[in-house]
């Protein structure tokens, strides 16, 4: 057995899963960005920098859609697009349903930023990879952030195609010290220790249930906590039992370690979940969860998750 050789597999695997990257360098063939552990605000000010250049409208609103819900984009006028493997140091998404491009342009004549996709922790990047883009929107003068994303539903009153207004959410890897703000803290951008009691702005979710209840929406429109959990394995059933039980609503693979960084920088978030999936409760059940039932519900929702954010975009706009 190579003693010698093992053991430095092992250091290998173990910088990795710190973080500890050689500098980002741009692969050939495939467009993906190798994973650093640089992430400064000079990074962020240089690719905002850049993105100002290319684009007509500057943003007022950024927008991230999650898993199924990128038809948004469809909808925005005068747009641009800018890939994220077009912008260095920027990683690039790896999932289905996930295109991976900045779309700039109007959104019921609001100036809008949306990212059609988002890199999950489950790909394979460090924290600050994954919240870089929204610091970046940051820098670019965006002080307003709508959050979506699929989720499955640990509620039992919810039903497949419900929509879900985050009021709080559960960050059970920041149990474990999985959390974007881990390491030395940059004044310039935000303070040492933030709040995340307001996480998600309590005008801006009534802002939501008004707009739904205006469209014929309030049969499926839902108020509650989210859970955020690393995947990319959907959750066992004793898992889901034990979300219930602190208090979950919903639980996912995103959205949180956003929603921190963007309070950090000083944005006011407002978060939805798409319930597209029940999760199993009971241990003989035969339903099992999967990632193409996921992009079907967002797919036959798409129009109405669509028509309330176009509405909402409008009234925080003002």
């Amino acid at each position: 057995m190579n003693v010698t050789g093992k053991r430095k597999n092992g250091l290998e695997k173990s910088k990795l899963m710190n973080g500890d990257f050689p500098p980002a360098k741009r692969l050939k063939g495939n467009g993906l960005n190798t994973l650093d552990n640089q992430g400064s605000l000079e990074e962020v000010e240089t690719l905002a920098k850049l993105i100002s250049s290319r684009i007509r409208h500057a943003p007022k609103l950024g927008i991230v859609c999650g898993s199924g819900l990128g038809g948004l984009a469809d909808v925005v006028e005068d747009k641009q697009i800018i890939k994220y493997s077009e912008l260095e140091g920027l990683p690039v998404s790896t999932v289905p349903g996930h295109v991976g491009q900045f779309v700039f342009g109007l959104l019921d004549k609001v100036p809008v930023m949306l990212m059609q996709g988002r890199v999950h922790v489950y790909e394979g990047y460090p924290l600050h990879r994954i919240v870089l883009p929204i610091r970046v929107m940051w820098k670019l003068g965006i002080k307003n952030l709508i959050l979506t994303n699929a989720a499955g539903g640990i509620n039992p009153e919810y039903k497949v195609g419900d929509i879900m207004i985050m009021k709080d959410h559960l960050n059970l890897p920041g149990f474990c010290g999985i959390n974007p703000l881990i390491g030395i803290n940059d004044d310039r951008i935000g303070p040492r220790f933030p709040p995340m009691s307001d996480a998600y702005n309590k005008e801006y979710r009534a802002i939501a249930k008004q707009t739904a209840k205006e469209l014929g929406f309030s049969d499926f429109i839902r108020e509650g906590v989210y859970s955020f959990l690393t995947g990319p394995t959907f959750e066992t059933v004793t898992e889901c039992r034990l979300l219930r039980l602190i208090g979950t609503d919903a639980t996912g693979m995103s959205t949180v370690p956003e929603a921190i960084v963007a309070r950090h920088c000083g944005m006011e978030v407002l978060a939805m979940s798409l319930i597209t999936n029940s999760c199993v409760m009971e241990f003989d059940s035969d339903q099992t969860a999967n990632h193409e039932e996921v992009l079907e519900t967002g797919k036959s929702r798409s129009s109405d998750m669509q028509k309330l954010i176009t509405k909402i975009v409008e009234k925080l706009a003002v």
